[in-house]
């Protein structure tokens, strides 16, 4: 595999920022890894980052470049700062970056297929929200999506309207709009009845965590609207032991296209 630190100028953020990138690389005879050469475009996983992390992370604290190593698949982790994948009230907009701008990028940086069926999103906790918010608001572009742990009930009265939240939601807060993942639910299962590509969603998260119930809610919302959902939980935490495991669990259950060796 090959590795790329990528800093650059976002001109929807109006600052430089940057992102790591992994692409595929014959490696035959490098030791421990086994990665036959497969021509570009390659098929993209997008892996999100958590609250207090940044795009390094997923790199420091698994092993994901040896887990895609004979995938033939690039794993692009953008920066996005504390924002929750969101257009914010009182900052910058990081739903406009992530959703349209960062693929575009990605596109013209690096031999990325731009095809839906070889475009993947994947996060933890604030990450995994923003998974299944890139993959329900634009189910055109992402064919499957990962939540790792995910804050997926934000909108939830438990939580409150933080500071925090005031700052990226604003005062009326994120309920009923669609930075709103419940929201959401019903008008894509209604596509998906309609006859519309099918979206592959995949969520985990441990019995132990903070935000199991909010997982709950969210594969209870699902059931009810009759949106395909596989769902896993058993023994685990908010911790990184628990994501290195399930980040694999992840990549084995991609609907990675066949494509032939160079």
């Amino acid at each position: 595999m090959a590795l790329f630190q990528c800093r650059f100028f976002s001109e929807v953020l109006g600052l430089s920022t940057s992102m790591t990138v992994i692409l595929p690389e014959p490696a035959q005879s490098q030791i421990g890894m086994s990665a036959p050469g497969v021509a570009g475009p390659y098929p993209t996983l997008y892996l999100l980052h958590g609250m207090s992390d940044d795009d390094s992370i997923w790199l420091r604290r698994t092993s994901i470049e040896r887990y895609v190593s004979g995938l033939g698949l690039a794993v692009v982790m953008p920066q996005v700062d504390l924002s929750f994948y969101s257009d914010m009230a009182f900052g910058n907009r990081y739903w406009t970056f992530v959703s349209e701008e960062l693929p575009r990028l990605c596109r013209s940086f690096f031999p990325l297929s731009e095809r839906r069926e070889d475009t993947f999103v994947a996060g933890l906790s604030m990450g995994g929200y923003g998974a299944f918010k890139l993959a329900l608001r634009k189910p055109e572009t992402f064919s499957a999506a990962a939540s790792l742990s995910g804050a997926l009930d934000i909108a939830n009265s438990r939580h409150g309207l933080s500071p925090l939240f005031q700052r990226i939601f604003g005062e009326a807060g994120p309920q009923g709009t669609e930075n709103d993942l419940l929201t959401l639910i019903d008008p894509l299962a209604k596509d998906l009845q309609d006859g519309k590509p099918v979206l592959h969603l995949y969520q985990c998260c441990g019995t132990e965590d903070f935000l199991y119930e909010d997982n709950q809610t969210f594969r209870e919302a699902c059931t009810r609207a009759g949106l395909p959902l596989t769902y896993e939980e058993g023994p685990g935490s908010h911790e990184w032991g628990y994501w290195d495991a399930k980040i694999q669990d992840v990549l084995k259950w991609l609907p990675l296209q066949p494509k032939e060796h160079q």
